[in-house]
């Protein structure tokens, strides 16, 4: 084929209403009528071959835990192996295609996502995930939409990052996919980033084996059903669910592995990067390790600071998906003078909000997604309780009976230092702290260095002197950095997402900064008119 082609514009995809009446909402409640009534059989796929095991882990709505949506078949050792294989063979095909060919398979899902198939996948994050109607919207179709236009685009830009050429000679820049296959490793929080860590390289022309998380793979297969569908060859993106251990001991200890494409926690990504670290002498190239971690995300008002705006940006902030985001407000500080005003608004809005079941619309809130989180919440709120430097304004309930919810829960601590302010939780529980109007330079300084973490943060101030300091103070604290809003929602290609410290490598998803981890650039030089004479002009005689 011959000729450059232009990429369709990306654009934001618009986010749907679900309001009473409209034709969303009733697709949506069909979806989960159907999605809800069935158990689905999730199998690996290994170059294309679905491949059924006898060991099966039953996936389950968090808000009814009773309530089994699917059994997913485990890789055993065998089946990893084969996918690895699967990943090497297929890079050879795939990576000689064209670009716009490659383009076209994602292109072509983010339409179908946008249309027949968006229902099914909002359904299956609402189901598996316990995400609300509109937090399944904004993620698992909007976010995940976006990935995809905007990564296909991003990956156009990069592709015409080319040098410049001097007389006699064109100087090119091949940007090949790497060496090898990425390892995708995706968490249960976000649908769109179960969707956007294996497509990225593969967009690039690199190959895959995508570990989903255990609980979002009802949402995940779903949409490794939708690539299927839109043309995607067969081992490209390997779908390998199974035990986490066993399958990154194979994968990382493979000398074809080019790089890992991770989200979650962060004492497995520096788990995983101190293996490869251990394992370089075996592999053919070093590995390219791409990780967002955790977060203990802060909020810090001025006194000049809107009280009425920032309660609601706290509790958005820390109550929405149960505050199961990566960018969650987990800490905040707030200025004496403000705190009676913030507190009597947030604890009214706190007492409107319903949680249950999220295909009852009317709910604000869902349960948290397993036993585990559950334990570790009602653990934390148990000593709360206890603790004499804790109050509790508002939540602090908790049950499993029929699912696992932790109420949105607000603490006061008296200890800047105190563990609620230190350590990362991922629920619905926002601990504050109350400082004196003239310690606002002091509590810049505490905010900065309370939290190993530096991915979200967000200032409030009227004072513009104010907002100006504290983006000097908290430069590193946080990769988002928000003034007057709350540090959750980061929009592809708006505010390209990623932090540093101990929240990851700050690849910057939805950025074309994370399409170039996934390339290894090739510098060619072609010369036209080659030298005949081996000696240079300075060696003539006088």
């Amino acid at each position: 084929m011959n000729g450059t082609f232009n990429i369709p514009a990306p654009h934001n995809e618009p986010v749907l209403s679900y309001a009473p009446g409209s034709p969303e909402r009733e697709q949506l409640k069909d979806a989960l009528r159907t999605l809800g009534g069935e158990v689905a059989d999730i199998p690996v796929v290994v170059g294309g071959e679905e491949i059924r095991g006898a060991k099966t882990v039953p996936v389950v709505s968090p808000h009814r835990h009773q309530h089994v949506l699917g059994k997913v078949h485990q890789a055993d050792r065998k089946t990893v192996q084969a996918a690895i294989a699967s990943a090497v063979e297929a890079q050879r095909d795939w990576a000689s295609w064209r670009f716009e060919d490659r383009a076209a398979v994602f292109l072509k899902a983010a339409d179908r996502l946008a249309g027949a198939w968006r229902p099914i996948i909002n359904a299956a994050t609402m189901l598996g995930q316990s995400k609300t109607a509109f937090q399944a919207e904004i993620d698992s179709a909007c976010e995940l939409i976006d990935f995809l236009r905007f990564n296909v685009h991003f990956a156009e830009k990069l592709y015409h990052e080319q040098p410049i050429s001097s007389p006699g000679m064109w100087n090119r820049m091949e940007h090949r996919p790497l060496e090898g296959f990425v390892y995708a490793i995706t968490p249960f929080n976000f649908t769109a980033i179960g969707g956007n860590l294996p497509t990225t390289p593969a967009i690039m022309g690199n190959t895959v084996v995508w570990k989903p998380a255990s609980s979002a793979s009802l949402s995940n297969w779903h949409f490794f059903r939708l690539l299927q569908e839109c043309g995607l060859p067969p081992g490209v993106i390997n779908f390998v669910p199974g035990p986490a251990a066993e399958i990154s001991d194979l994968l990382l200890s493979h000398p074809s592995l080019a790089g890992i494409h991770f989200t979650g926690s962060t004492p497995v990504f520096q788990s995983l990067w101190q293996t490869v670290g251990n394992n370089l002498p075996r592999y053919r190239s070093y590995p390219r390790l791409v990780g967002e971690t955790g977060g203990k995300d802060f909020v810090v008002a001025h006194p000049s600071a809107d009280a009425k705006a920032l309660a609601v940006a706290l509790v958005r902030g820390a109550f929405e998906y149960q505050g199961q985001k990566c960018s969650a407000a987990s800490r905040a500080y707030i200025p004496r003078s403000l705190w009676p005003a913030v507190k009597r608004d947030m604890l009214e809005m706190i007492a409107s909000i319903r949680m249950g079941d999220v295909a009852d619309f009317t709910n604000f809130m869902g349960a948290v997604i397993d036993a585990r989180a559950y334990t570790k919440l009602s653990g934390y709120l148990k000593a709360a309780k206890r603790d004499d430097n804790a109050t509790i304004h508002a939540g602090g309930g908790f049950d499993d009976s029929e699912g696992w919810f932790i109420e949105p829960t607000v603490i006061e601590a008296k200890d800047p230092a105190h563990k609620l302010l230190c350590e990362e939780l991922f629920g619905p529980v926002l601990t504050v702290y109350v400082y004196p109007d003239r310690k606002w330079a002091d509590t810049l300084e505490l905010v900065d260095q309370t939290s190993p973490y530096a991915l979200t943060g967000a200032v409030f101030a009227q004072d513009r002197a104010a907002l100006v300091e504290a983006s000097r103070v908290l430069v590193n604290a946080a990769g988002n950095f928000y003034l007057n809003d709350k540090p959750t929602g980061a929009v592809v290609g708006q505010q390209p997402f990623g932090g540093a410290r101990a929240s990851g490598t700050n690849d910057k998803a939805g950025s074309i900064l994370n399409l170039i981890r996934w390339v290894s650039p090739r510098s060619i030089k072609e010369t036209f008119s080659p030298p005949y004479d081996y000696r240079y002009p300075f060696m003539g005689a006088e």
